[in-house]
């Protein structure tokens, strides 16, 4: 692990159980790696690969009955006298109310679902800030509201006054964006923040996160399934599968190299508009059944590359000179030293 300067936050050895009343599910296995601070990270992978629960488990969301078995998680936060280490795993609820939205915010998946309905976007929002800063007097919080709705390009006079079901799909996810940047944190969660929103739109919505990490300085980690938006969007990217990290560096690195054979097959599987249809391929067979795990690597039985020892031993997590990571046989030390000489 690097300098805690360096650091926004940084999970160690985290393992997600959700146990039931025959057997115990593990959807996170063993997962170490960092957030670096004022950059955009990307957790990418098929869905039911354990990038959402691992996500939420720094702020305590994950669904019920699931929780941290091993681990821990530490976030370094910005204070009066310097950057402080908080131990968000052992937060009391107390604590963790308030570390929730003040230090940490997260955008959820479907805008739809996170406001309520019978509440117009002002109740909304004053109700938050009512919440966790009661100081501000109806005027200051009427100015903060405006001020952020218009930061992120809506009309403030009429989505105050509105109900989320009088708002567009990609207005209801821009007043999402604007209600994470309500209590000023320091890191926001990304949940697939553009599902179900049109192809224009959703990048409308990534210009404007992007914009507000570099304007802001706001570290973000991001949840999704398409490495086309990781690439043009994202400075550090770990890929899930399994529950397991696959690869972990910076997008660039991963992109040239493609070392995982997972990696390569999201990266081959991607459609490109000016790229030869017949050049894409599919990964082939199905996600992993966490109950019923292969023996030695978790992506053997749809990888190309498969030889014996894949299946019979699980490669271990292979840490490189340049801060990225590997958990394949195939990796291969000279391409990581390369990177680190050249930066």
């Amino acid at each position: 692990m690097q300098s805690n300067t360096e650091n926004i936050a940084e999970f160690r050895h985290i393992s997600i159980d959700y146990p039931l009343k025959k057997y115990t599910i593990r959807a996170v296995t063993d997962v170490t790696f960092e957030l670096k601070r004022g950059k955009i990270t990307a957790l990418v992978g098929e869905s039911g690969s354990g990038k959402t629960t691992l996500a939420s488990s720094l702020i305590r969301c994950i669904s019920e009955p699931g929780r941290v078995a091993e681990g821990e998680i530490v976030f370094y936060g910005k204070e009066e006298d310097g950057i402080r280490e908080i131990r968000a795993d052992a937060l009391s609820d107390k604590e963790m109310r308030k570390f929730r939205w003040n230090k940490v915010s997260m955008v959820f998946q479907a805008a739809q679902s996170a406001l309520n309905p019978v509440m117009t976007v002002r109740q909304q929002f004053f109700e938050t800030l009512d919440a966790h800063d009661s100081k501000l007097t109806k005027e200051q919080k009427e100015e903060k509201c405006r001020g952020l709705l218009e930061y992120v390009k809506l009309d403030a006079d009429r989505v105050l006054a509105s109900y989320p079901h009088e708002l567009s799909g990609g207005m209801k996810q821009r007043v999402m964006i604007a209600f994470s940047l309500l209590l000023d944190p320091e890191l926001i969660i990304l949940d697939e923040p553009t599902t179900a929103l049109d192809v224009i739109t959703q990048n409308y919505i990534f210009n404007l996160l992007k914009e507000i990490n570099r304007e802001r300085g706001i570290s973000m980690l991001l949840m999704t399934h398409d490495i086309s938006v990781v690439a043009k969007f994202a400075d550090y990217m770990g890929v899930m599968y399994g529950g397991r990290l696959m690869e972990y560096g910076t997008v660039a690195e991963v992109f040239k190299n493609r070392e995982h054979p997972y990696t390569a097959g999201l990266i081959g599987a991607t459609p490109s508009i000016i790229g030869d249809i017949s050049s894409m391929h599919p990964i082939e067979g199905s996600p992993p059944d966490l109950m019923n795990l292969p023996k030695g690597c978790i992506f053997s039985p749809r990888c190309p590359k498969c030889c014996d020892l894949c299946l019979t031993a699980e490669p271990p997590t292979r840490e490189f000179a340049d801060g990225s990571k590997g958990k394949c046989y195939f990796f291969k030390e000279a391409d990581h030293a390369d990177a680190a000489d050249a930066n």
